[in-house]
């Protein structure tokens, strides 16, 4: 505990790392570009056209902002995006992008982010970190548990050619089914 640099917050920018410098009574330094670096804010946004409705990118958003049914298209609520792009890697076609924003209107210190904001983000994330832990214990307690012991590796290489095969497939079905209507 401790031990973290000031200079470890992208989201923040330089805002950040001066009010932690301050805060801290240390000297500000220039933001470490080892924990990444500080974009303006964004919101995701789904090409419906493209989602298959997988659903990783649900299991991904920290605060629920995303919204839809399996096999089916799923949306962004706009005002509940953080911007924090964990929805991204998840997504096996690459139907997520991230839209800028325009900068909230606050007088406070941090502009792209108002207090309200912050608040409402925080509650919603450890709204949902206690619906999944009640989901693991209520999962664990049965005897018919569906998780497997050990989970296989991530090969999102081949998952994704599981998927773009699954489309081609149904693609090829419903043409062939909207031929034999003709």
């Amino acid at each position: 505990m401790g031990s973290a640099g000031i200079n470890q917050c992208p989201p923040g920018g330089e805002v950040t790392l001066v009010a932690l410098a301050e805060l801290l009574d240390a000297s500000p330094k220039l933001l470490d570009p080892r924990f990444g670096i500080h974009k303006l804010r964004a919101r995701a946004v789904i090409d419906e056209a493209v989602c298959i409705g997988c659903r990783k990118c649900i299991d991904a958003c920290p605060v629920d902002a995303i919204l839809g049914a399996r096999k089916l298209m799923h949306t962004v609520i706009d005002r509940e995006c953080t911007g924090c792009e964990l929805c991204l890697p998840p997504c096996p076609v690459d139907c997520i992008v991230m839209q800028p924003v325009d900068p909230a209107s606050n007088s406070g210190p941090w502009p792209e982010y108002t207090r309200a904001e912050a608040d409402r983000w925080r509650a919603r994330t450890e709204n949902r970190l206690r619906r999944l832990a009640r989901r693991k214990r209520t999962r664990h307690g049965t005897p018919h548990s569906t998780e497997s012991a050990a989970p296989l590796p991530p090969d999102r290489e081949r998952i994704r050619t599981e998927i773009r095969a699954a489309v081609e497939r149904v693609k090829a079905k419903k043409t062939r089914r909207s031929n034999r209507d003709f």
